[in-house]
């Protein structure tokens, strides 16, 4: 269920700052802004929704998922494919999470 809310999560969070992102660098209409601050409050509120005992374990685990998620973006909506060091320092980024997630811990 982790992995699903961190892929939420970080479609979120794409999807709020390309909206400022659109605004800002594409000189689209401020209007923009508005799916873009409620994509970004949808965001954070699915980052709680994770199953961890302290936050800045979550954000910190969160981040390989944000990274894959970016390179996805990239490709899918910017029509740039990741190249060969994009997929490598994702799948390290990952592995990263993996390890702060699923590590055991002591109490």
């Amino acid at each position: 269920m982790t992995a699903l809310v961190y892929l939420a999560a970080a479609v979120a969070e794409i999807g709020g700052c390309f909206a400022f992102w659109a605004w800002l660098r594409l000189g689209r209409s401020p209007l923009w802004l508005v799916p873009g601050i409620v994509s970004l409050a949808l965001f954070a509120w699915l980052l709680t929704r994770v199953d961890s005992d302290a936050a800045g374990r979550a954000f910190a685990a969160y981040g390989g998922i944000y990274i894959c998620a970016s390179l996805g973006w990239l490709w899918a909506v910017e029509g740039v494919r990741p190249d060969r060091w994009d997929v490598g320092g994702a799948m390290l980024c990952l592995v990263g999470s993996c390890v702060i997630m699923l590590g055991p811990r002591t109490a």
